[in-house]
Formats: C-alpha cells, sequence, structure tokens
C-alpha cells in the first residue's frame, strides 16, 4: 500500500515523569521533545508528483517552506517521514521565527526561507520506497530510518533524531537539553510499537519549572475564581500577561477567594482583550483584580514573547513575596530570590 495524504500522526499523551520500564511495548527509546510544529513530508511515490509537506491538522504547508521542497531533491521517491519543523535563529530555536515563517507565502514565504531556514528533525519514518511502515514494530522502523540518512548521506535541514535506551541518559537530557529554548522535554516510544494514526500512544515528558507570577486577574468571580491570569512587570512597570492557570482546586480557590481584591481604577490590564487559549481568537471574560498577590506556578519551557504557551499550574500563594520581587517580564522561569 502506498500512503495517501493527509495521514493522522500518532500522537503523545503527558506524563509527569519518565515511565517504568514496560510501560510501552517492548524496549523504552528516549527522543528530545523539540516546540516546533509536527509535520509529514511525502515525496514523490509515484514519481513527478508534488513533494507535499503536511501539517499536524492535515493542511499542506509546503509552499510556505520552500527550501525543503528543493532540498526533497536530496531524498528517494516514495517516502513519508514524521518529525518536528524548527527555526534556528543564532544558537537558539525561535518558535517566533518559525510562526512567521508558518503564516507567509508567495515573494514572503521565499525570502524568509532565505533569511530563516527551516528545519525538519525526523523521528520517524512511515514509508519507504512506496512500501507503507505503519504495521512494521518502531524498532525497525528506526534502523531503516537511521539506514536513510546514512545512505544518502543526508545534511540539514534533514535532521535525524537523536535517540537513546538508557533512562539516565534520558534523564540527562530532560535536565540539561531543555536549558536550550526549543526543547521542552522527553518523547517516549516503545521498540514493539507499531505506528497507529491519530492514537495518543506514546508518552510525553515535559521539563516543567517553579517560579513566581503576579496575580492581576481571574475568571469566574472573586468569591469563586475558576482561573488566573497571571502577569510580570517589565522594564516601564507595566504589568504584561504571561500565563492562565490550569482550573484551581477547590481548596485553591477557597484561599485565593479570601485574599482577592476588586481592581481599582486604572488597572493596567483595563481594556485589554483576553483569550480563551494560546492562539485562539475566542474572547475570555475576566475580572481584574488588585495586583497585589504574588502566587508560586509550576510551568513547561514553552514561552513565546515572554508569555508560556501552556496553561501553568497554580502552586500557592507567596504571602512572604511581594510583587517587586518576581522576577521581570521575560526572563523565563526564574524563581525569584527567597
Amino acid at each position: 500500500m502506498v500512503l495517501q495524504p493527509p495521514v493522522e500522526p500518532m500522537l503523545a499523551q503527558a506524563r509527569d515523569s519518565v515511565p517504568p520500564r514496560g510501560a510501552l511495548p517492548g524496549e523504552l527509546r528516549f527522543q528530545p521533545k523539540f516546540d516546533g510544529y509536527r509535520a509529514l513530508l511525502f515525496t514523490p511515490s509515484p514519481p513527478l508528483a508534488p513533494v507535499l509537506l503536511q501539517s499536524r491538522r492535515g493542511s499542506f504547508i509546503q509552499d510556505r517552506f520552500p527550501e525543503l521542497v528543493r532540498a526533497a531533491d536530496q531524498l528517494p521517491d516514495g517516502l513519508v517521514l514524521d518529525g518536528e519543523l524548527v527555526v534556528w535563529v543564532e544558537d537558539r530555536m525561535s518558535f517566533e521565527a518559525l510562526q512567521r515563517r508558518a503564516v507567509s507565502g508567495g515573494r514572503t514565504a521565499a525570502r524568509l526561507a532565505a533569511e530563516l531556514p527551516a528545519h525538519l528533525i525526523v523521528f520517524d519514518l512511515l514509508q519507504t520506497g512506496g512500501q507503507e511502515l505503519l504495521h512494521v514494530p518502531y524498532g525497525e522502523r528506526r534502523a531503516r530510518l537511521e539506514q536513510l540518512f546514512t545512505d544518502y548521506e543526508l545534511m540539514p535541514p534533514w535532521t535525524l533524531c537523536p535517540e537513546t535506551s538508557d533512562p539516565a541518559t534520558a534523564q540527562e537530557w530532560l535536565t540539561s537539553w531543555t536549558q536550550v529554548p526549543g526543547v521542552e522535554g522527553l518523547m517516549i516510544r516503545g521498540t514493539e510499537q507499531r505506528y497507529l494514526p491519530g492514537a495518543r500512544a506514546l508518552f510525553k515528558v515535559r521539563r516543567r519549572d517553579t517560579t513566581e507570577a503576579v496575580i492581576g486577574a481571574i475568571t469566574g468571580t472573586l468569591a469563586r475564581p475558576q482561573t488566573l491570569v497571571l502577569g510580570r512587570f517589565d522594564e516601564t512597570g507595566s504589568l504584561r500577561p504571561v500565563g492562565r492557570s490550569t482550573p484551581l482546586r477547590p481548596d485553591a480557590a477557597g484561599q485565593l477567594a479570601e485574599r482577592l481584591v476588586p481592581a481599582s481604577p486604572g488597572h493596567r490590564w483595563e481594556g485589554v482583550r483576553f483569550t480563551t487559549s494560546w492562539g485562539s481568537r475566542a474572547p475570555l471574560d475576566v475580572v481584574l483584580v488588585q495586583p497585589s498577590l504574588v502566587a508560586e506556578i509550576d510551568v513547561d519551557t514553552a514561552q513565546d514573547r515572554g508569555a508560556w504557551r501552556h496553561p501553568v499550574r497554580f502552586v500557592r500563594l507567596r504571602v512572604d513575596m511581594e510583587p517587586s520581587d518576581v522576577a521581570a517580564f521575560g526572563e523565563g522561569a526564574v524563581p525569584a530570590a527567597g
């Protein structure tokens, strides 16, 4: 069989820690989790068909990444690669630059391809020589993928995703590699796993850090807050939004309700439009509060322009801290002193 695009990618379920041996079929394999755009690349099959680059949601985006289409000449026909699109800016991966690439077309896409070239970090092989491999165990797919990189001497923009079977090495990656912007954790597979399109059959573990932010608004009511909208002060003294929390536990909501104070006139977020999630346009109704409370929060490493893209977890109130003690806007997960 030849895979017909679009193909749903195999997905992962979140775990808080590295799972034990036996959690997935076969030996566990660990890979860095890169903070980019999931993409599947199809080389011509049959020959003379176009090169296709498919997003996670099934749209075709090859016109936005013309340099990858040109570089696909290095690849054999009838190939389907599963990987992560990333853009390097100087010594770091830039999600903001990748976003610019993903929404640009025509002459702008061609210009950005030269200025901000994309790379595909490949972590799975779904088809080779026109033969689909979904039924083939992952360990064998990985071996064929490594052989492909060796046989064709593939170089950027094609990158073979690093992999280890050693849990100690994986833990070291989770600790040290995630200090590099754009690496946010681990992906975990089993060597005996088949490729299951659309299924959450893999595991992902994001590095999480504890830090602080100022509570600037809530959803719900002052008596029954549901989530927190958090901010940090920039160098001009303006409170800048940095994230929204997951739903509060009942005990945490009760504790906060005792201390929340309605915002005074002139709150820095008056007139600011909030949305229900990062990347969404759906408006979020919030209640502004006096920015006098500091929340300790649990965050991952995925940030965009100083804000966490994924919901953060409220840990506790830091009644021992003032808003001025919180790390400044743009400093990431830097805990304040004390």
